[in-house]
């Protein structure tokens, strides 16, 4: 009966947080959302989740021989509503042709996360969850739920892109064509010192209390908002102040610092904030079983046709990052966005940048 309970419990939750995110998003939702689990998930770490939900929206129609399918794997604490930039007419998606999942990596408050987790795993005692457990979770949703054995393509921007590098190596097979915008094949010792900052943040506030807080810690999460805004974008798009793309009229600089400082990520639960930054953290292809740790021989054995498109000016994924693993990438189109967006340009956050993304992809997809 208490088995029971919780189920019905997290169903109500997760329907609520569904409803508050389409809320707040001006377009409605226009993909059919699933909740997929998995009995005893084994993760990484060795911790075994009881039932490991993972939240997925599809877009389109599978046709009859399931090989017009598109994975979209989701970025840092994103719905599955993170791609629509690239569907629809004119651009490199099209829905009427195409079957696109997008899957809701754990941790971002609708798939398992430390926020909806009975305990034993509620809160700070969650298991960190990897890239490669992502993976491994959403390919078991494909095979067994969905009955695809291949895509068509994978995209992903920023830990999107994450797994993307991931699949390629895991399942080089698996996917005709592979794209990532804005993330690298692993996250180098800067990256992690940046996120322990922003973990920082949060865990500084003393309401945090270890993560087993009675309210949300919201002085840490008012300072994690700043810090976080300080890397998103480059020094001259806040020198040319192009904050001011696309806000309304009279819209103050102080309004924009404001809106990290209150509301960056609206609801957001402190315990999954620190979960998916510790994801982020240990992302390393090259510690796929059969790498031995080396990254570049986990990019040397990548097949598929792979389309790497780093932001010029990323400060989470340095282009320098991405021009060393190209070097040991045999398949590779090397394409950096031209954009003073910073990380943000991966995911089409302008009119310029989206029609950069658009024109690329679709001619890398060749469909």
């Amino acid at each position: 009966m208490k088995n029971i309970e919780i189920s019905i419990i997290r169903k109500l939750l997760l329907l609520l947080l569904l409803c508050r995110t389409a809320a707040a998003q001006e377009k409605p939702d226009l993909a059919e959302v699933h909740d997929y689990v998995i009995a005893a998930f084994r993760t990484e770490s060795g911790s075994v989740l009881p039932a490991a939900h993972i939240v997925y929206g599809v877009y389109g129609h599978l046709n009859a021989a399931r090989d017009n399918a598109v994975l979209l794997p989701s970025h840092y604490m994103a719905t599955h509503r993170g791609y629509e930039w690239l569907m629809g007419p004119g651009k490199a998606l099209d829905t009427a042709k195409l079957f696109l999942v997008c899957t809701e990596l754990f941790g971002n408050g609708h798939s398992s996360s430390p926020s909806n987790t009975p305990e034993p795993f509620h809160g700070p005692r969650f298991p960190v969850m990897t890239i490669r457990d992502n993976v491994e979770a959403v390919h078991r949703l494909l095979v067994s739920e969905l009955k695809i054995v291949h895509l068509r393509a994978i995209i992903g921007f920023s830990m999107g892109a994450q797994q993307a590098f991931q699949w390629a190596v895991s399942y080089p097979v698996f996917a005709d064509r592979v794209v990532a915008t804005s993330g690298t094949a692993k996250t180098y010792g800067h990256g992690i010192v940046r996120l322990e900052g922003q973990i920082s943040a949060i865990t500084a506030d003393s309401a945090f209390n270890g993560g087993d807080y009675k309210v949300e810690p919201a002085r840490g999460l008012s300072a994690f908002g700043m810090v976080w805004a300080g890397w998103l974008y480059s020094q001259e798009w806040w020198r040319k102040e192009l904050w001011r793309v696309g806000a309304p009229p009279g819209t103050t600089f102080e309004q924009v610092v404001d809106q990290f400082r209150t509301s960056f990520i609206p609801g957001a639960d402190a315990n999954d904030l620190i979960l998916q930054c510790r994801t982020w953290e240990k992302h390393d292809v090259g510690a796929t079983p059969g790498f031995n740790g080396e990254v570049e021989k986990a990019l040397g054995s990548i097949r598929v046709p792979f389309l790497y498109m780093p932001s010029e000016t990323d400060l989470y994924f340095p282009i320098g990052d991405a021009e060393y693993e190209k070097g040991f990438m045999t398949t590779v189109v090397f394409k950096p966005i031209p954009s003073l967006w910073g990380h943000t340009a991966g995911a089409a956050p302008n009119e310029e940048d989206g029609k950069f993304l658009n024109d690329t992809i679709g001619s890398f997809l060749g469909w």
